[in-house]
């Protein structure tokens, strides 16, 4: 393992020394490549016996998302938990109080959210350090991350947590790269694009290619790409999450300061001891997880408001509301009656194809 971490950085130091010009851009390009094939070298070992998960890591995923609260030690994180859910999260004022994984259900408009107080984080986690590869990796399957920042030294700590999330493939408020990426048997590495003077080059493209060994493929730029887009899609273990900072302990500065923080992008502060914009937060996250709710009707009964089938915005046709009420019930349906936003007539009959906007109520008809 020390072998890797010195080589991670010594290319860390090459990176840092080496001007970012159209000369050093291959070069630099390369660099990243190693780092990323490194990185992913220092995860890998977790999932074989030497470390285990640790207590209270492993935890079961329930309701209908799920939330990490990530941070360093003693910035609010259990006092959040505590306020937000009823949960008990140990809570004291010195440091690393939480040491294991501890889950607690906000019910908020209906969906159950899973809200996850992860330990603390110190520098250095995505290399190892402290509990941080654990932290992480549970992180990775949350739906959304909650970076709960100290409102006296909010930035700094912001910027080393992202570079530590960055490290273990987290991509916080970003798409994935606009770009496709094929493989094939022959014919050399063909760079195309839609865009006139990309950043990326073909000789970028192949030192990259080189470095995972991969001399044959088709890669079509469809925006102006960096290196780092084209080794997060060749990697292919990235993931892309929405991220809030959550700022807290806010009675603690100054309004003019206050001022300042509400400017930034993503930003919701709060005071989690003295319940302060709590619910402003919850707003936010409801926002963020982006879901939709869909009431159900039985047949000559008024709907269901008070149990709502929580689908994610990405899958929310009428199929994969059948598919989360009972796995058989596609079997029996022969179409679906709809009243809401999605249709135009009240109701409408659609089939299974059909995407559902938030708050429609749906009545389905079984065949005979």
């Amino acid at each position: 393992m020390a072998t890797v971490m010195q080589k991670i950085k010594d290319i860390e130091d090459e990176m840092a020394r080496t001007q970012k010009n159209k000369a050093t851009a291959h070069h630099l390009g390369l660099l990243k490549a190693k780092l990323a094939k490194l990185r992913r070298e220092i995860l890998t070992p977790a999932s074989k016996g030497g470390v285990g998960a640790g207590e209270g890591f492993d935890v079961t995923k329930s309701g209908d998302a799920r939330v990490g609260l990530v941070g360093f030690p003693s910035v609010g994180k259990s006092t959040l938990l505590n306020k937000l859910t009823g949960t008990f999260s140990e809570v004291a004022s010195y440091e690393f109080t939480t040491l294991t994984c501890i889950p607690g259900v906000i019910t908020y408009r209906g969906a159950k959210i899973q809200l996850l107080d992860l330990p603390g984080i110190i520098e250095g986690a995505k290399d190892g350090k402290g509990r941080g590869r654990q932290v992480i990796s549970t992180a990775r399957t949350c739906n959304c991350i909650l970076i709960v920042l100290d409102a006296i030294k909010p930035i700094t700590h912001k910027r080393l947590i992202e570079k530590e999330l960055e490290g273990f493939g987290i991509r916080l408020n970003k798409e994935p790269p606009n770009l496709t990426f094929q493989k094939k048997d022959k014919g050399g590495i063909n760079l195309t694009s839609t865009i006139s003077n990309p950043s990326l080059d073909l000789d970028t493209v192949k030192a990259i290619c080189g470095e995972y060994r991969i001399h044959n493929a088709n890669i079509n730029l469809r925006y102006d790409a960096t290196a780092d887009d084209l080794i997060d899609v060749i990697e292919g273990s990235r993931v892309y999450m929405p991220c809030i900072y959550v700022v807290n302990k806010i009675d603690q500065i100054t309004l003019e300061e206050l001022e300042i923080l509400d400017k930034l992008p993503h930003y919701c502060p709060v005071s989690a001891h003295l319940e302060w914009n709590l619910d402003g937060l919850l707003e936010k996250i409801w926002e963020y997880l982006n879901l939709t709710r869909i009431y159900t009707k039985p047949k000559g009964l008024n709907p269901d408001y008070e149990d709502p089938v929580i689908l994610s915005a990405k899958r929310r046709t009428v199929e994969d509301f059948c598919n989360q009420i009972h796995k058989d019930m596609l079997k029996q349906y022969k179409y679906a009656l709809v009243w809401g936003s999605s249709v135009k007539h009240k109701p409408q009959r659609v089939g299974k194809e059909h995407e559902l906007e938030d708050e429609d109520v749906v009545q389905v008809i079984k065949k005979v």
